[in-house]
């Protein structure tokens, strides 16, 4: 477990929520926010964030939409005891197991509404962390098509996947959705405008039959480059990232 001298009180949703996370470890930073700010969950649904971490997108995610049943699983135990706290500090109740996607404990062997995900997205053949815990929850040791899987395996009937990966994963998650998932749609993430996508949000329905969607990128950052030590989100991006708006509401 982490020592309190290895953490840090980070804001998010600019206060709304505080989260420890470790000062070397895997460190939370826009991709979970995005990613629960994504999920169609309506109150009463039941969530099940897989790879939930330190707890920053399932408690993101409970914060926007009050009254769902949320879940973690979490590989590493240092990660799923800081969710647990993290969730009690901000009086938002999530079950946290441990366990791994592929061998899912008897807790978690269940029917959710919702599965989300954001799996680690450097390869392992790169230049790895020095620090073991960020390491490990970063580089890709489990393939995507797994983690897909795994969240099909999860939902009920007619249920959403919502998951966050690098561009660069986006054909192995296509094509691991049939044939449980379907009626997909891609969110690329754009730095700025007129930049590459490097991230993209996927969404399937368990037995979805709609046809595919690419939908329009959601930009980050205005202007063409960084532009000295300021702040510089769009207008969308400062109220999912700041306000904890709605994802999909606002590109409605």
């Amino acid at each position: 477990m982490f020592a309190e001298t290895e953490l840090t009180d980070d804001k998010f949703l600019c206060g709304r929520l505080r989260l420890l996370q470790p000062l070397k470890g895997y460190r939370a930073a826009t991709d979970p926010v995005l990613l629960a700010a994504a999920c169609p969950a309506k109150p009463g649904d039941t969530v099940l964030d897989i790879g939930c971490g330190a707890g920053a997108a399932v408690l993101c995610l409970g914060h926007r939409v009050p009254g769902l049943g949320l879940a973690g699983l979490e590989l590493q135990p240092a990660y799923a005891e800081l969710a647990r706290r993290n969730a009690e500090r901000n009086r938002i109740a999530v079950e946290v197991e441990e366990g791994d996607i592929s061998r899912m404990p008897s807790a978690l062997r269940r029917d959710f509404d919702h599965v989300i995900a954001n799996p680690p997205y450097y390869h392992s053949g790169g230049s790895a962390s020095p620090v073991a815990a960020r390491s490990r929850a970063m580089q890709v040791e489990t393939p995507l098509s797994d983690w897909v899987a795994a969240a099909a395996r999860r939902l009920r009937p007619g249920g959403w996947m919502t998951l966050i990966c690098g561009s660069d994963g986006l054909p192995q998650v296509l094509a691991a959705l049939a044939p449980k998932l379907g009626s997909a749609a891609v969110l690329p993430l754009a730095a700025r405008e007129g930049r590459p996508a490097l991230r993209v949000i996927v969404q399937a329905r368990k037995g979805g039959r709609a046809p595919f969607r690419l939908l329009a990128p959601f930009v980050i950052h205005q202007g063409p480059a960084h532009d000295g030590d300021r702040e510089s989100y769009t207008l969308q991006a400062n109220a999912v990232l700041r306000e904890g708006a709605d994802l999909l509401a606002l590109l409605r």
